[in-house]
């Protein structure tokens, strides 16, 4: 959108495109595609926005200020940007449980990333913990490649939609642990094994797993902005309808920001309404020479 009013755009990755999509399988709620891959859906992006002249650098920002003269510096190892808008699409990263064992098995055996670890388990018993749409997306996904699928939640309610729930109750290969939280990651050189705990009754259980996935809520990147702007007690950035921030040509747009619903859907309703009031930012203070 950016690109396409005729702006001069740079899209600034640090690692690979697509944010959180880019670790999942298949998409299934993205208006016009009842089910594409991510990878797809991706490389679609891509083209979209390079077609309209929207360039894009592998490169990490790890600076960001605002000038006296309105403009801002964004600094990265291969030199400095300088924007007159600047639209911060930084997304979040994994809550981790904070129980033993799951630093010390991290890539081996403890992953936030079904599509890129689940195969290295297949036909071993796995677990995901979790209640929520990424919880029951992944989850039925690794049921695909596992022997059995533990899906361990802290209530006995989800906040999932409701067609993932039915397909999960649905599977023969999974088994829901409710009212119930890990304790422990257990292992010698890999996972082995979980302990969890009943928080009712208190009992615990040792479960024997090979894999454990973890979709416990999203921590937002906003450490480029902490001091900048104004975040929720949570970290998310705070935009008003126009997805501004409390600063005058900074803008937010997806996981990062506060908001009420995080899909590929409404990340992209909102870097639409971000560009088209950044390009509007920029023609009344700047000028429109882009």
């Amino acid at each position: 959108y950016g690109a396409r009013a005729g702006l001069k755009t740079v899209i600034l990755e640090k690692s690979v495109l697509g944010g959180q999509i880019a670790i999942t399988d298949l998409i299934e709620d993205y208006p016009g595609f009842p089910s594409i891959s991510a990878e797809e859906l991706i490389r679609r992006f891509e083209e979209h926005a390079r077609k309209f002249g929207a360039e894009i650098h592998f490169n990490e920002v790890q600076t960001l200020e605002k000038m006296d003269d309105g403009r801002f510096r964004l600094k990265t190892p291969a030199g400095d940007y300088i924007a007159k808008a600047v639209i911060l699409a930084t997304g979040a990263n994994p809550k981790k449980l904070g129980v033993p064992g799951e630093r010390e098995f991290t890539g081996r055996g403890v992953s936030y990333c079904a599509v890129c670890d689940g195969p290295f388990f297949k036909g071993k018993p796995m677990a995901v913990v979790g209640g929520g749409d990424s919880a029951f997306k992944e989850g039925l996904y690794l049921a695909n490649l596992a022997s059995k699928l533990y899906l361990i939640h802290r209530r006995d309610r989800f906040r999932a939609q409701e067609v993932y729930i039915r397909r999960a109750q649905k599977n023969p290969k999974i088994e829901f642990v409710l009212n119930s939280v890990v304790k422990e990651i257990r292992g010698r050189d890999k996972v082995e094994s979980i302990l969890v705990e009943n928080v009712k009754t208190g009992e615990q259980r040792e479960i024997p797993v090979a894999a454990v996935f973890i979709y416990i809520g999203m921590v937002p990147n906003t450490q480029l902005v902490q001091s900048l702007v104004e975040t929720t007690i949570g970290g998310y950035v705070v935009t008003d309808e126009y997805m501004r921030t409390n600063v005058p040509g900074l803008f937010a747009a997806g996981d990062v920001r506060d908001t009420v619903f995080r899909q590929v859907v409404t990340a992209a309703a909102d870097a639409a309404i971000a560009a088209q009031y950044a390009e509007e930012y920029i023609s009344e203070h700047f000028g429109r020479e882009g």
